[in-house]
């Protein structure tokens, strides 16, 4: 590490201490203008034997536990190489290089798994239902839906899927080590869009190196680190999807696109079927579509397809306007639209266009001739039908004689 590096994280790390409480939320609006100070805090965290490393990451814990929002972000933009230093000390079997990493860790799953009473948090989150359009679908677009009984019965419900409580921890264990990392991977991916390139950079990173270390794909992508296979679970393999998935729309295009083959790589391997459902589905969605390779193009988004909606009438429609048409048609006169597009007038052949007010005349005249016509139809009815009972009855009569 640089010596200009190390003064830049030796007077961060003096500046806050003395800091009164009045002038933390300022604070907290000042760092992202010091460009020198996350490198240097990436390379205090990537030198595991640093002499720094035990205050940085008491100071980052120190920014979570005052609850400034803008405070909690910086030290999260930095817990996917955290956990990459984690893992990889676990996977070399030299934990006591990492004790300072692992006590900021459960210190940040600590907090987040209670409320500000020190309640335990239940997490609540809705599933979409397929027969409702959402930002991610159309139902259109699936197909139709069976009418059964079940389908009619759960019409309109919404399921709530909810997480929590979960426990405190005060040690990591092989049992309850991805238990927290995905948690915190959770916390990460619900700030995602205030992360910085660098550390969405850094998730793509950490997901190749979780899932091909140890496996004959580590030699394709060069990658000379630990050999050692590391055991993950399906719950962490999501969460390091949905943040692929962010990092592939914003920027991120080569790198996200890597880590996302690599994460469905060991998806089939260990025969995970959540992971392999969200990443084929992302990657489904993905396919043919431009991807910006630069984030600073717009806003940062998640793109999804769209079914477009058509305000437009049908032709076809069945209104008022074509039945007029439909008659006038019948009875052999020509039709035209008027200028307003709201009527159509009777014009038979060779006649020009005419002002609104002979056109006006002309529509009434026929609307006339066709009411007058159909009440002597209705007039000649009963007589027509009296006629035609007498010729019968005449038929009938020369017969039998």
């Amino acid at each position: 590490m640089l010596a200009m590096d190390q003064g830049v994280v030796e007077e961060w790390l003096s500046e806050y201490k003395t800091l009164p409480d009045s002038a933390v939320s300022t604070y907290a609006a000042s760092l992202k203008d010091k460009g020198a100070l996350v490198p240097a805090i990436y390379k205090v965290i990537r030198e595991n034997y640093s002499d720094l490393l035990e205050p940085v990451c008491h100071q980052l814990f120190e920014f979570y536990r005052s609850g400034e929002p803008q405070l909690q972000r910086f030290t999260l933009q930095f817990l996917p190489e955290l956990l990459w230093s984690l893992l990889s000390v676990s996977a070399a079997r030299d934990p006591h290089t990492s004790g300072c990493i692992e006590a900021l860790l459960l210190g940040i799953y600590n907090l987040e798994i209670v409320d500000k009473d020190g309640q335990s948090k239940v997490l609540s989150f809705t599933v979409p239902s397929l027969s409702k359009p959402s930002v991610y679908h159309e139902p259109s677009t699936i197909g139709s839906l069976a009418l059964t009984e079940g389908a009619l019965a759960n019409h309109g419900l919404t399921r709530v899927v909810y997480s929590g409580p979960h426990l405190q921890r005060e040690t990591f264990t092989a049992q309850n080590r991805f238990e927290v990392l995905t948690f915190l991977l959770q916390c990460y991916n619900a700030a995602l869009s205030y992360m910085t390139m660098t550390s969405l950079q850094s998730l793509c990173q950490l997901s190749s190196r979780v899932c091909i270390c140890g496996y004959p794909r580590q030699q394709m992508r060069r990658y000379k680190g630990i050999n050692t296979r590391m055991t993950v679970t399906s719950d962490f393999l999501v969460q390091l999807i949905t943040g692929i998935h962010y990092a592939l729309c914003n920027g991120e295009v080569e790198l996200g696109s890597k880590a996302l083959d690599d994460v469905l790589y060991r998806a089939q391997l260990e025969l995970l079927p959540e992971a392999l459902l969200v990443g084929n589905a992302i990657k489904s969605s993905l396919h043919g579509v431009a991807l910006k390779n630069n984030a600073k193009d717009g806003g940062r988004s998640i793109q999804v397809e769209i079914t477009p909606t058509s305000s437009r009438i049908s032709r076809n429609a069945v209104t008022s306007l074509s039945i007029r048409g439909h008659r006038w048609k019948r009875h052999g006169v020509n039709c035209e639209r008027m200028s307003n597009g709201d009527s159509l007038r009777p014009r038979p052949e060779g006649e020009t266009l005419c002002g609104p007010a002979e056109v006006g005349h002309e529509v009434m005249a026929v609307r006339n001739q066709e009411v007058r016509r159909q009440k002597s139809v209705r007039r000649m009815s009963p007589l027509l039908h009296l006629q035609q009972s007498r010729g019968n009855l005449g038929n009938h009569v020369w017969g039998v004689v």
